[in-house]
Formats: structure tokens, sequence, C-alpha cells
């Protein structure tokens, strides 16, 4: 007799104790845990591991496999392995698939959340409200892109004949990902690839792999058919190199920082393999004199200090016309310094820790050099006491910051920082602050604040970016195109660009006449 196959609520319950007993094994007894690989459907255990450190704490939580090439190789031979019968599905089973991920992840939405927060540092209230719910939708939304997707066609009625294109996966799709945003960064790349019928060799940031990991055991419980999703783990030299250059993976798909990109690019280039490039930001945000001040000063705390300002979004130039500039800065260092930076896991927190030791000293050393370049640091670090619970005091805090009476040939208005620190400089007239707002290497988005829609129109037009907000920040259409000009990367991400991305166009001519 064949074994009674399982129901959907019994393999979610066994799912969700099986996340909970993973999460709760170091969160009770605070021992670390050992994150293994996932290759070929079996959880393998590396021959070196790595400390991943909770950054709220400064303790090691997670043990983080230290891979190397031949656990590259390994799982890209099973992803490669995987393909044919995995790209030969159809879209309707590759759309229920990706729709049973997203329960998995939606039932288990609180350890998923909580385990972001440790492994991250963000507030935990930020990951339940936005990271996973964020994932959970990748997830429904290729689930729903690829059912309904369409394709060209054209006649010529003359030849007798109709052309139309068809789009084909490519095989193995290298998946690179950051440690700002997780989770939701790394589902916004698997869920396409997957669903258009690649499998996937994915590399999360060593960092921070936890969710990465608990994403691989939803992908286990679920049985995901063996080599399609696979997870390595390790630094970017030993497993993200090695997956770029290895000759089985055709395309690669990377969000992080601009000069891994352009390393990307150049091992990627013999090879002449697919790219997508999410890189860094210095996003301005632009406020005319017609604004509300104070609805535009909470606009601004929010979009320059969430997630600690560890968002390729965030804004950290913030030019404001000459004529509200007194009072907008004294409003806005007062919202500032009444952020409650500490403890990830208070609901009151606002600020949580920054990714790292080494991140913390790096961000901080940007508010050094300001005062070297004649700054004045006008809240935050170095001014302000930061006062964090006992349990959190070696952890990796900093307070908002932020800078006036600088110059724009700065280092602080022309490098990304990528945390807790902003820069805000006068304007007077529009083509002068549209010509300061491109002057930097970057163009990933730009935000505009002014009750005048057709200048904030025009100067949109203007603007070297991928994405301008006018009147808002952070409100995404997943239908529209996403992605940077200049040092911010290449190519676009969104339901039609991912789709286009991760296949390859052929034209197919008929004649019927």
């Amino acid at each position: 007799m064949e074994p009674v196959a399982k129901r959907p609520c019994q393999v979610q319950d066994e799912l969700s104790a099986e996340l909970d007993a993973v999460v709760n094994q170091f969160v009770s007894t605070g021992k670390p845990l050992y994150i293994e690989n996932y290759i070929n459907g079996n959880f393998t255990k590396p021959e070196k591991y790595m400390d991943s450190f909770n950054p709220a704490t400064g303790q090691v939580h997670c043990k983080v496999p230290d891979s190397q090439a031949e656990d590259v190789n390994a799982a890209v031979a099973a992803a490669d392995a995987a393909f044919a019968n995995w790209s030969s599905t159809s879209r309707q089973q590759r759309s229920t698939l990706l729709n049973r991920i997203a329960d998995a992840i939606e039932a288990n939405l609180d350890i998923f959340a909580l385990a972001e927060s440790r492994d991250q540092g963000k507030p935990l209230w930020l990951a339940k409200k936005v990271d996973i719910p964020r994932a959970v939708y990748n997830f429904r939304f290729f689930a729903g892109a690829i059912l309904y997707h369409t394709e060209r066609s054209t006649t010529l009625d003359e030849q007798g004949s109709v052309n139309f294109t068809i789009r084909t996966p490519l095989g193995v799709a290298g998946l690179i990902t950051p440690w700002n945003l997780p989770l939701y960064l790394l589902t916004w790349k698997v869920a396409p690839a997957l669903a258009t019928g690649n499998t996937i060799v994915a590399k999360p940031s060593e960092m921070t792999s936890l969710t990465a990991y608990l994403l691989a055991r939803v992908m286990a419980k679920l049985e995901v058919p063996a080599g399609v999703c696979n997870f390595v783990f390790g630094t970017g030299p030993n497993v993200g190199a090695p997956l770029v250059e290895h000759p089985r993976v055709p395309l690669i798909s990377f969000t992080g920082g601009t000069v891994t990109g352009k390393r990307i690019s150049q091992l990627a280039a013999p090879q002449h393999k697919k790219l997508s490039l999410e890189l860094g930001g210095k996003n301005p945000a632009i406020i005319f004199g017609d604004v509300d001040v104070d609805h535009v000063v909470s606009e601004t705390i929010r979009s320059s200090f969430t997630n600690q300002g560890e968002i390729c979004l965030c804004t950290s130039r913030i030019y404001v016309h000459s004529s509200i500039f007194d009072e907008f800065l004294e409003k806005l260092v007062a919202a500032a310094r009444a952020m409650t930076v500490g403890d990830p896991l208070q609901d009151g927190t606002r600020v949580g820790a920054l990714v790292s030791k080494e991140h913390l000293a790096k961000v901080q050393s940007y508010v050094d050099i300001a005062r070297e370049e004649g700054g004045t640091v006008r809240c935050g670090y170095g001014v302000d006491d930061l006062d964090v619970p006992a349990s959190n005091t070696n952890g990796y805090f900093m307070r908002p910051t932020v800078i006036s009476q600088l110059e724009d040939t700065s280092r602080c208005v022309m490098e990304e920082i990528f945390g807790p620190v902003i820069v805000v400089l006068p304007f007077t007239e529009t083509d002068d602050v549209v010509a300061r707002a491109n002057s930097t290497d970057y163009g990933l988005s730009a935000v505009i604040w002014s009750k005048d829609g057709s200048r904030a129109h025009h100067v949109a037009e203007r603007i070297h970016a991928g994405t301008v907000w006018i009147n808002c920040w952070m409100v995404r259409d997943l239908r529209m195109p996403f992605g940077g000009v200049k040092g911010s990367g290449t190519g676009r991400e969104s339901a039609v660009e991912s789709i286009e991305y991760f296949t390859e166009v052929k034209t197919v001519c008929t004649k019927y006449a």
C-alpha cells in the first residue's frame, strides 16, 4: 500500500514546529546556531565555519559556513542536472509552488521576523511590517505575473506569415544578495528565477544568512525538487567569485555595493554572461519652499533613517530651499534627536543596530571626515549621548546624525555612507539644485517635495535616477521598472523586466500561405 500523502495543514504544522525549534535553539539557550548549506535537496555541513554576530549585543549567535569553490561546484552541478525537468514544468505548476512558499513564510511570519531582527539589527516591528510581508508578496506577485505574461506577435500579409516571440529559461541563475534587507531582496530574485523555469544557486550575505537558511528549510519541507534551489553560504571571494565565473551559470543577478558590482562585471565579461546589477546610491531629496515643513520633516526622517539608513533608497543629501532652510533644519534636528535608539526587540525602538562592528566604524569615520572638512554636526554621533539598555552596550548602535555647512565636494556629500548620516544643504535656484543633485557617480533614486506639480514633474525629468518619488518615498508598484543609472547599476527589475531578464527571447516565424 502506498503511504498516505500528508495534508497541507499537516505539512504546515510540522514546518512551523521545525522553524520554531531552529530559532529558539539560540534564542533560549544562547548557544550559536550552526547553519548548513542546502545543495541538491540536502543540508550539508561545511569543513569550516565563520562567526556571525547579533548586531544588538555583539555576541556570536550563528556559525555560518565558510564555503569554498568545491561547494559552489556541487551546487551548480545539482542545479544544472535539475534544470531539464524543472524548466519543462508548466507555468501553473510553478505558480502553485510559489504560492505554497508564500503561504509557508506568511504562516511563520513572527519566526522569520525575529530571526531577521536578531541577524541584521533592524527593529523587530519593521521586520514584521515590511521585510517579511514583502518576501511573501514577492512570491505571490511572480506566481501571478508568470501566468499573465504575454508575448509579441506581428503579421506580414504580403509574405503570408506570422512572427511571434517565445521566452525560454536560461539555466542556472546565480543570485548574490546583500545584508541590509536579507529575505526581502533574496526572494525578489528567487521568485522570478523559479517562476520562469530556471534553477538557482543563491549566495546570501555571510553577515545575514539566517533567514535564507530558514527559507531553505521551507524549500525542503515543501519538497521542492532536489537541485532546483541551492543555498551556498560564505564570503564573496570564496563563494561569490566562483559562482560568477562558473561556465554553467549563464546569468548573475546581484544586489550590493558598487565596487563589488564592478568586480562582478569584470569576472563575467569574458563569458558574456547576462547581468543584472542593483548597486549603491547617494540619493538626493529636493525640498522646495512651498511645502508643509512639519510633514516633510517627518517624511525626511523616515526616508533617511529607516533601517538605520541601511537601505540603498534612503535619502542622504537633503537640499532645502533657502526660504525655509533654517526652520527645516531646526525641526529636522529636533526630530532626529527624538528617535529612540536601542534594543531592536522593543516596540518603541525606531533605530536599531548597524549590521557589524566594522560597518559602524566606517559610518562613524564619515562624521569625523565631515568635521575635518568644516562641517557642523548638528546632532547624533559625537554630539548626543547614546543611551541603550545594559544588555545592548556591546551592540553596534549610532544615533541619527545630521550634518550641515559642507561643500558639495565633501566626501560626505559625494560618497555612499549607508548609515544614519545625512547632509543638509541650502539651495535657491532650481537649475542649480538639479545640477548638484546630478553631480555624484550614483543615480538610484531621488525625492522631490513641492506643491507645484508642474515644477516637480519638470525636475523629475531632469534628475539622473532610475526612480523619482514626488511628495512621497518608498511607494513601490512592483509592475514598474526598478534599477539605477551610472554607478547605481544596470538592468531593471519588475513584473515584465524580471521575466525578460531571467529568460531568453526567441522569434518564431510561421508561413501560412
